[in-house]
């Protein structure tokens, strides 16, 4: 839904609305569905008296950011026509007490990126650094989200084909 324009930034500002739901299935276990996508098993984690080898609100959280930096970084790299060949990542959350109560207070992601030159390595962290200005999800919460990338530009005669899913 359109909820206005700005004509002097260019941009239209949008508004977007995305639904879940949880059904409890007893104990501390409960599934996660959306309309249309596969649903999801989950529980509290381990630390929290909860169901091991379920996804946990702390792994979604972790992997919601991991996530949008990975999916915001393509969406750059795409428009500014670098042949990314791969990337992988990891990334890890610290939970901690703080004033009474949990609070994640650090996120780290690791991305491994492999480009194809020629391209400069600043250009691909500058890309990398404006995918974690622009990650909605980042912007979200209070946590520190650090992104240390490490690049590696590769010559290619011709380009590897993109993994497939």
């Amino acid at each position: 839904m359109e909820i206005g324009n700005n004509k002097k930034a260019g941009v239209r500002q949008k508004q977007f609305s995305f639904s879940t739901s949880v059904t409890w299935l007893g104990e501390k276990k409960g599934v996660l569905a959306s309309a249309g996508k596969p649903s999801i098993q989950v529980s509290s984690p381990p630390e929290f008296k909860g169901i091991p080898g379920h996804w946990t609100p702390e792994d979604l959280f972790v992997g919601a950011l991991e996530m949008c930096q990975f999916l915001t970084f393509l969406a750059l790299a795409k428009r500014s026509n670098v042949n990314v060949v791969s990337y992988d990542s990891t990334a890890s959350g610290t939970l901690e007490f703080v004033d009474r109560s949990f609070r994640f207070t650090k996120v780290l992601i690791e991305p491994a990126i492999v480009v194809a030159g020629p391209v400069e390595e600043f250009e691909i962290h500058a890309l990398v650094s404006q995918a974690h200005r622009q990650c909605l999800v980042a912007n979200s919460v209070t946590a520190a989200v650090i992104v240390n990338p490490r690049v590696s530009i590769e010559q290619f005669e011709q380009l590897p084909d993109p993994p497939h899913s």
